[in-house]
């Protein structure tokens, strides 16, 4: 640890001291010379003695409630258990750790290009880019419409010709799309660093200075399928909900939030292009918020582009395109039905994140009877669409609109979820988590399909295989149901009045699975263990109590799980990183000073020794702010 962040960690404890140091019977007034501004509150001012977390404040950022920070409250007493190994620079466990973070520095490192790059026409074989396309075009662009895809194939093809100088604004596009179709190419996204270099080459487009002769469709479009192809290729996806808000600023600019009847006369085309690509903005800029903890600056009454028309791509070539009827599937009725359930959505993420959001109990109930009204609207309305086995949502169109809204209510209730293990006044809460959280698992995937048969193969849908191979929205709310899911079996172990026949079977082996799905994940490309050690800890603890084992000797058994876990997962990361040659071994750690601990347990030293304080209690109170 350098000397000014030293500096930096003192002023803050300081700060945190003297807070303590001067009890109030009130909360804290919001000064005007903050930074942050936030108008905190103690976990006993928010709901009596049951806490509700509203914000949290980890390093130097703060989250709203949909971030999965939040519930890691729910975990708070397998931290506590683990915590003194993880001080003990001798520690087995601590080691592991410490390796893993080299090795996940290493294999990102590898798979990151230099910066910046210039895009290039080079692709890959047609017969794999056909693949990556239609991967693409199935899954992604089926709930966000963002390309015109006659228009589309037109330019691809146009692209191989030997003689052709594809225009620089669509090869970009096309690496885009092939990134993102390439976490649907095979189980083991094995163009993992093909597709981070395409984002990179898009990223050094969409940044240089001639940006002002680039504003328009093409680059609207690019911007779009930036984001989506950095969150599941995992290149600063973070950081998406940043991005997002100068997305929507540009397609402003261009005056996509007007509906295209108040501008000038254009084609129909042209049109429903825009009133697509706005359609999509929102759609990101949500999605991004709710991942990311931060409030969606969009408001109902800012725009009024209206949502896109119930056209097939195809029909908006003809001189005078017609829209079919509402109950006819389209190549857009999907995002049509997403759109409905906007306005719902948009307040469950403003309840949720925003500054000054009531919170109250009585307000989660209010939009958990919208959003549920405007899901069965739209389910209703695309399982009654008319038409052909051709002409019918797809299978994953329907689960992805299912895992969109579920995933939704699951972020509704899970502040509350805490304090529902606890309370029958939140059973209502209790019982949504847990039927949103089985219901996102099942889209999910479960590994025990997958390995259960050898006779009969297993065929991985999309999205199960855009959960598992890709990252962002999808896998990470995929990790949360199972987690989820894991409390609840805990909690019905440690009631008493619960018997082990009484124990829900559907529950019984989820985290095991769950477990299994993630190293999955590792096997992939995550580079991430914390999520598997996390499902481990969490699996030994539930049978530690099925088994009654005495409370002095479940951190061992902790301890031993989250060892196991480790040894499960750097073999596969050393594999990743390519650390062993055939004839020889190479340890990158023989060398390694394991005393300075700070710099590579950075992310899990904060998060689990002063967001969960081990100490007097300051830490706690100030994390629940």
């Amino acid at each position: 640890m350098d000397m000014e962040s030293m500096r930096l960690r003192i002023q803050e404890l300081e700060e945190r001291l003297s807070q303590v140091s001067t009890p109030t019977s009130s909360a804290p007034s919001v000064t005007s010379n903050s930074n942050l501004n936030l108008p905190w509150r103690s976990r006993d001012q928010v709901t009596s003695t049951l806490g509700v977390v509203r914000s949290v404040a980890h390093k130097n950022r703060v989250f709203g409630q949909s971030h999965w920070i939040s519930s890691f409250t729910l975990f708070r007493d397998i931290i506590e258990m683990i915590e003194p190994f993880m001080r003990d620079d001798s520690s087995k466990m601590l080691f592991g750790v410490q390796r893993a973070k080299v090795l996940a520095r290493t294999i990102k490192a590898r798979r990151a290009p230099l910066w910046p790059l210039v895009p290039t026409t080079d692709l890959p074989p047609k017969h794999i880019c056909d693949v990556l396309v239609d991967g693409y075009l199935r899954t992604i662009e089926t709930l966000y419409r963002i390309v015109h895809i006659p228009s589309f194939r037109k330019d691809y093809e146009a692209a191989w010709d030997p003689e052709a100088q594809p225009d620089t604004g669509f090869m970009v596009q096309l690496k885009l799309i092939l990134a993102i179709g390439a976490t649907l190419y095979d189980s083991t996204f094995s163009m993992r660093t093909e597709a981070t270099r395409w984002v990179y080459e898009a990223q050094s487009w969409l940044m240089s200075p001639a940006f002002k002769s680039k504003l328009g469709i093409c680059f609207i479009q690019n911007n779009i399928l930036v984001l989506i192809a950095r969150e599941l290729v995992d290149v600063g996806g973070e950081l998406i909900w940043i991005s997002a808000g100068a997305v929507v600023r540009s397609a402003v600019y261009v005056g996509l939030h007007k509906d295209p009847a108040q501008l000038r006369n254009m084609s129909v085309l042209d049109a429903e292009m825009r009133r697509r690509l706005w359609n999509t903005i929102l759609e990101v800029s949500l999605q991004s918020s709710l991942v990311s903890g931060g409030p969606c600056f969009i408001q109902m009454n800012e725009f009024d582009t209206q949502p896109p028309g119930n056209y097939d791509d195809e029909d908006l070539d003809a001189v005078e395109p017609m829209s079919k009827p509402s109950d006819h599937y389209t190549q857009s009725s999907v995002a049509i039905a997403l759109r409905q359930t906007f306005p719902a959505r948009l307040g469950v993420v403003k309840f949720l994140n925003d500054l000054f959001s009531s919170g109250t109990y009585e307000e989660t109930l209010r939009l958990d009877g919208e959003l549920r009204q405007a899901y069965r609207d739209v389910r209703r309305k695309l399982q009654s669409t008319s038409g052909t086995a051709q002409t019918k949502p797809r299978e994953f169109e329907l689960q992805a609109v299912d895992f969109v809204l579920h995933r939704y209510i699951s972020s509704l209730h899970v502040p509350y979820f805490s304090a529902s293990l606890h309370g029958a006044a939140y059973a209502y809460t209790r019982k949504s988590v847990v039927e949103s959280s089985l219901k996102l698992w099942s889209l999910a995937g479960s590994t025990r399909v997958m390995t259960s048969n050898p006779s009969f193969p297993y065929i991985e849908g999309d999205l199960p295989r855009l959960c598992r191979c890709g990252s962002g929205f999808f896998r990470a709310f995929a990790f949360q149901s199972a987690s989820l899911l894991g409390v609840e079996l805990r909690a019905l172990h440690q009631e008493d009045s619960i018997s082990e026949v009484n124990i829900r079977p559907d529950l019984v082996n989820i985290v095991d699975d769950a477990a299994d799905w993630y190293l999955h994940c590792i096997r992939a490309g995550e580079t991430g263990i914390k999520g598997y050690m996390l499902l481990n800890l969490l699996a030994a603890q539930i049978d530690a109590l099925k088994r009654d084992v005495p409370k002095e000797e479940i951190p061992l058994i902790l301890i031993t799980a989250a060892e196991r876990a480790e040894g499960e997962c750097l073999p596969l990361l050393e594999e990743l990183a390519d650390c062993k040659k055939p004839d020889e071994e190479v340890d990158p750690f023989v060398n390694m000073d394991f005393q300075q601990s700070a710099g590579y347990l950075e992310d899990w030293d904060t998060l689990m020794a002063d967001v969960f304080n081990l100490g007097s209690g300051t830490q706690w109170d100030s994390f629940l702010t």
